[in-house]
């Protein structure tokens, strides 16, 4: 079955085959480089997709061969165990997927599943995966693509919208009145959901009809920011007295009122984590953050915010989110699909990235000695994961630097068909490595030149991470075969761990080998694992 739906095509060059090893070539597949590895398998690739996405083409496969991929992996795994598909799904859809699109459209093939262990598995997470009201959207937004409103969906839909506090619903349903081509009214119409109190029934007729007469007051108070939204409907011009009374948020208060700088600052004082971290460009520009009585406060707020490993967990902050809003914010406006520009204000770029750092899982040193090998061939500069082309080196180096940053004893170095000292050491901040991995990130990729390099220099390391891609096609050794060199002269007991950054079916790691290690990247506790490896606990 071929998806061609929600994520052109670039030459891939002739490259050298990289010598296959002895008596292992049964063992190994082709890559879409032409270099051989070893078959990552459907439990590694599912995992992968969900965590990455393919939203975005490879160097080597355009997003529609990723995505086509990841169906054909998904199938599989739905159909050899679908409680098994359900906990992956869950797990990447817990704030550990770069966003949670991935994990939706996983569900939505999950309901395609043709037995009954499928389906049940499909409810029975549904509501972990399907947490906001454009989540819901989009879920029926893929569901239409590829499969239809059947029993099972209707059910599925029509319990989402019955279920939990009405305060809570009528809060989701004016905060996201349609997306993706859905509004709130469709899916009332849709799934036929039936009110079972007085409350529901008066929050569905509203969806329904809206109020063409303001009551006198709210008729309940589950509808208290629904009555507050069609007030200043009616009173543009009082905006802050809305907002404040009726605790509306940016998406419900912009698109009705009267927005100047008193009302946005009435929204940052109550503005969730989610919202300040995506909006920190555009409170900048409109003052916010301006040198004035009130600028320290303001700061300190979001330091406050954005600086707390509890408000960052609790909003299912990802580390690439943060990473994407640095970046974003250094540019002053020059990234992404916003016209607005500003000029940074240093502390708000320190505040993220100490907030880059927090975001990761806590790691306990180990006192090993770690070889952190970035991989910084040209294939890494070019795919991206989101809008402002926050690329795989960037993403790669950031990563091993948080995981370095716990340790006394490491090296950062990069590898493309040589391995290149970056100069990256721990006091860098995440800005300035980046710069330093990206301004060397060209040329083939050849993983076996970090060993080749630790050979010659006797470079004693207990574990060696790979940040990569795993596409390696160039030189004349495979980086097993050099890892098994690198083992008989130097450390017999080094464990090699590759993390792998694309969401395709290849690993650098035979499964024979109890000292090596492939885990997906992206995921915010990427560096406490390759901590547990390295002190033995896995």
């Amino acid at each position: 079955m071929v998806y061609q739906f929600f994520f052109g095509n670039k030459q891939v060059q002739n490259t050298p085959q990289t010598q296959l090893i002895p008596g292992r070539e049964s063992e190994m597949i082709k890559g879409k480089s032409s270099g051989y590895m070893f078959e990552a398998g459907i439990w590694r690739t599912l995992r992968r997709c969900l965590l990455i996405g393919t939203g975005n083409g490879s160097y080597y496969a355009t997003k529609w061969e990723l995505t086509n991929d990841f169906v054909d992996v998904l199938e599989k795994a739905i159909a050899e165990d679908p409680d098994r598909v359900a906990q992956e799904i869950a797990y990447a859809s817990d704030g550990r997927s770069i966003n949670n699109s991935a994990p939706i459209w996983a569900l939505v093939l999950l309901s395609m599943g043709e037995t009954p262990a499928a389906k049940q598995a499909f409810q029975s997470i549904f509501p972990q995966v399907v947490r906001t009201a454009s989540h819901f959207y989009e879920w029926m937004s893929y569901t239409k693509s590829v499969r239809g409103f059947g029993k099972i969906v209707r059910e599925a839909g029509r319990n989402w919208l019955s279920q939990g506090d009405t305060k809570a619903l009528a809060y989701q349903l004016l905060k996201y009145q349609q997306r993706h081509g859905f509004s709130n009214r469709d899916a009332l119409r849709l799934f036929h959901a039936k009110p079972q109190t007085e409350d529901r029934d008066l929050l569905f007729k509203w969806v329904t009809n809206g109020w063409d007469t303001l009551p006198p007051e709210s008729p309940t108070a589950a509808l208290n920011q629904i009555w507050w939204y069609e007030w200043l409907k009616r009173n543009p011009d009082r905006t802050q007295e809305a907002i404040s009374k009726g605790r509306l948020t940016h998406e419900m208060a912009a698109p009705v009122g009267k927005m100047d700088i008193a009302a946005w600052q009435l929204l940052f004082e109550d503005m969730p984590i989610g919202a300040l971290l995506r909006n920190l460009g555009s409170l900048t520009e409109i003052g916010i953050f301006a040198y004035s009585k009130r600028c320290k406060h303001n700061i300190d707020r979001v330091e406050k915010i954005l600086n707390s490993k509890e408000h960052l967990r609790k909003g299912r902050i990802h580390p690439i989110d943060i990473l994407k809003a640095l970046k974003t914010y250094r540019s002053g406006g020059s990234l992404g699909k916003s016209s607005k520009t500003w000029t940074p204000v240093p502390r708000i770029a320190d505040i993220l990235e100490t907030a880059l750092e927090l975001s990761f899982d806590a790691i306990e040193p180990t006192g090993k000695v770690f070889m952190h090998a970035v991989d910084i061939s040209g294939s890494m500069s070019y795919y991206s994961v989101s809008s402002i082309n926050l690329t795989c080196c960037e993403i790669a180096t950031t990563m091993a630097l948080a995981s370095a940053k716990a340790e006394k004893n490491y090296m950062i170095r990069g590898f493309s068909t040589s391995f290149i000292d970056l100069k990256i050491n721990r006091s860098d901040s995440f800005s300035s490595a980046i710069k330093k991995a990206s301004d060397l990130n060209f040329g083939g990729t050849d993983a076996s030149s970090a060993y080749k390099w630790m050979i010659k220099n006797n470079f004693y390391a207990d574990v060696i991470c790979f940040w990569t891609d795993c596409e390696s096609w160039a030189g004349s050794q495979h980086p097993t075969q050099a890892l098994a060199e690198y083992r008989q002269k130097v450390n017999p007991d080094a464990k090699a761990i590759y993390i792998s950054l694309v969401p395709n079916n290849i690993s650098l790691v035979d499964s024979k080998d109890p000292n090596s290690w492939d885990i997906a990247g992206f995921d915010p506790s990427t560096p406490r694992l390759i901590q547990s490896i390295a002190s033995g606990e896995l």
